[in-house]
C-alpha cells in the first residue's frame, strides 16, 4: 500500500497542462487519460510527492475508473481488493496518498474512484483516500502527518484501528466483512452507495 506521500523510480516529470475549461464533474465514464485529471507533484524529499486534481468534481461523483492493474502480493504500494487479494495500480494513482480527511474513496469492488460525499473536489486539491478503507493489515505502517483536525496518527490498517473510528468512514466490503468475521457478529458497516447493510462476504475474491 502506498505510504503517505510515496516516491517511486521517477525523479522528474513534465506536469500535464491543465484543461483550460475543466468540467464541474467527470463525465468521461472513467475513460480519460489519468494525466488529464490529475498531476503528480514530485519532491526531492522522501515521502513528499503526491497527486493533485486537475478538475472540479461534485461530491459523490465518479472521479475515474481503475484500469491497467496487475495481481500483486502485499507491499507498501499495493491496494487490497479482497480478504486475501492485492493489486498494483500501475499508474500515477499510486501517488494518491493517505489522509484522515480524504478527498476520494477507492471502491475496489467496482474498481472505481469516487469523490467523497459531502465535499466537492476542486482543482488543486490533494487526491487522498483513507488507507484502512482498503487495507486490513498494512505492509508498511506509518505515523500519519496529514494535518487533518481528526488525524489518527498511527496508520496500520483496519485490523489495528479503533472500531468507533472506522465506523465514521466509508469502508470497502472486504474490510467490513473481515471486521464482522473478527467480531463474530453480523456486518454493521454500510455500503456508501445505498446505505443498506450488506451480508458478510465469505471468501469472495474480487
Amino acid at each position: 500500500m502506498a505510504t503517505i506521500n510515496i516516491t517511486n523510480h521517477k525523479t522528474s516529470s513534465a506536469k500535464p497542462e491543465k484543461d483550460k475549461n475543466p468540467t464541474t464533474k467527470n463525465n468521461t465514464g472513467g475513460k480519460s487519460d489519468i494525466n488529464s485529471i490529475l498531476e503528480v507533484r514530485y519532491s526531492p524529499l522522501a515521502f513528499a510527492s503526491g497527486a493533485y486534481s486537475l478538475i472540479n468534481a461534485n461530491a459523490g461523483s465518479q472521479f475515474t475508473r481503475i484500469t491497467g492493474t496487475s495481481p500483486a502480493t502485499k507491499t507498501y504500494t499495493s491496494v487490497q481488493i479482497g480478504p486475501r487479494d492485492h493489486i498494483e495500480l500501475n499508474s500515477d494513482l499510486v501517488y494518491c496518498n493517505h489522509s484522515c480527511a480524504p478527498s476520494l474513496e477507492f471502491d475496489m469492488k467496482k474498481f472505481e474512484i469516487r469523490v467523497v460525499k459531502g465535499k466537492d473536489l476542486k482543482i488543486g486539491d490533494p487526491l487522498t483516500f483513507f488507507y484502512p478503507s482498503t487495507e486490513w493489515d498494512m505492509a508498511q505502517p506509518f505515523d500519519c502527518n496529514c494535518g487533518a483536525k481528526e488525524c489518527h496518527h498511527w496508520i496500520n490498517g483496519a485490523k489495528n484501528m479503533d472500531r468507533d473510528i472506522l465506523g465514521k468512514y466509508w469502508l470497502n466490503e472486504h474490510i467490513a466483512s473481515l471486521l464482522a468475521e473478527e467480531n463474530g457478529t453480523q456486518n454493521n458497516f454500510h455500503e456508501a452507495e445505498n446505505g443498506t447493510q450488506r451480508d458478510q462476504l465469505r471468501g469472495n475474491n474480487l
